[in-house]
């Protein structure tokens, strides 16, 4: 019996049983009194289990008025994939926040992680030094900015943002309702109904120089109506989703592509050379455009003609560089 199971058996038995002696504890488990020790005082410590020794009931019992009686929970063998990010992302999320008015909340809670992390037979520094999250292209985004759309968001109150346009390398000033956060590719973005243009518009957060809330109650959107505008065409460009493209992946990268999530209504199928075709919903070609660059020769734009073109020109105008 190892370890974990141990635990799991020291917490039925408890419950089961309400008082359990120590030679009972010996004998269902069939360790030392040494290893259960060692045991009791894991359980206590990292994995806030109330186990407590009852004198007059000459055994080990739960103590379920205890305070850290809430925080108890029963380590598992495995974190599935999905567990490790979240809770390693946390972790290092927590841990690069400056000292300020949220530090006491915080500790417990990164304490509370890096419990979680250390559960059955592993402890946090060793996923910490041997899983790694690595998060590419962050753009940093000011606390003050973060704090005033956020605060506008949950208030539900407009704000008035300066934004500024890499594009056309303008910043332009706007009265907004702020609708949802969105956190995508490593960075935040704001979806928003701008009160100038009468219509629904995402923000790069990073870009907005000011941000003021207003007093003015915001313009509330149905979520399936963002969900149409906002989330149905391929990343984080908004708009209905107008256009299918039609892109053909070369045998070797196909069995790469073919297990990626593109976007949720995205179609796919191998051809008998072993090639993969993928059909993606897009309204906005521009990010759809950089992700298929990044495969160069291994994929083909099948269709619509214009995307095919676009890319082509886009290709063309990257070789031209290279003949200077």
């Amino acid at each position: 019996m190892d370890r974990t199971e141990r635990f799991y058996k020291i917490h039925r038995l408890l419950k089961q049983r309400r008082v359990v002696t120590r030679d009972e504890f010996l004998d269902e488990l069939e360790v030392s009194r040494a290893t259960f020790k060692r045991d009791l005082e894991y359980l206590r410590d990292r994995m806030s289990m109330p186990i407590v020794w009852d004198r007059e009931a000459g055994g080990y019992r739960l103590d379920e008025d205890a305070p850290q009686a809430h925080l108890f929970q029963l380590p598992g063998l495995w974190f599935s994939a999905e567990e490790v990010h979240a809770l390693l992302t946390m972790e290092q999320l927590l841990e690069r926040l400056q000292p300020g008015l949220l530090a006491p909340q915080v500790r417990p809670l990164r304490e509370r992680i890096r419990r979680i992390l250390g559960s059955g037979d592993f402890n946090a520094e060793e996923l910490s030094e041997r899983i790694r999250i690595l998060q590419m292209g962050v753009r940093p985004v000011a606390p003050e900015i973060f704090q005033a759309i956020s605060s506008a968001l949950l208030s539900r109150r407009r704000l008035m943002i300066e934004h500024y346009r890499r594009a056309r390398n303008e910043t332009l000033e706007r009265e907004v309702s702020p609708q949802r956060l969105v956190f995508y590719r490593d960075n935040w973005y704001l979806d928003a109904w701008c009160h100038l243009r009468r219509g629904l518009r995402t923000f790069s957060v990073d870009a907005i120089g000011k941000a003021i809330v207003l007093g003015k109650r915001a313009r509330e959107i149905k979520r399936a109506t963002l969900d149409e505008h906002l989330g149905a065409g391929f990343g984080i460009f908004s708009g209905k989703a107008a256009h299918t493209a039609v892109l053909r992946f070369q045998p070797l990268r196909a069995r790469w592509v073919s297990r990626e999530t593109w976007h949720p209504q995205q179609e796919g199928h191998f051809e008998l050379d072993g090639a993969y075709v993928l059909k993606v919903p897009y309204a906005d070609s521009r990010e759809l455009i950089m992700d298929i660059m990044k495969y160069g020769a291994d994929v083909e734009v099948l269709a619509p003609a214009e995307l095919r073109e676009q890319l082509r020109d886009a290709l063309e105008t990257a070789a031209a560089i290279y003949r200077r």
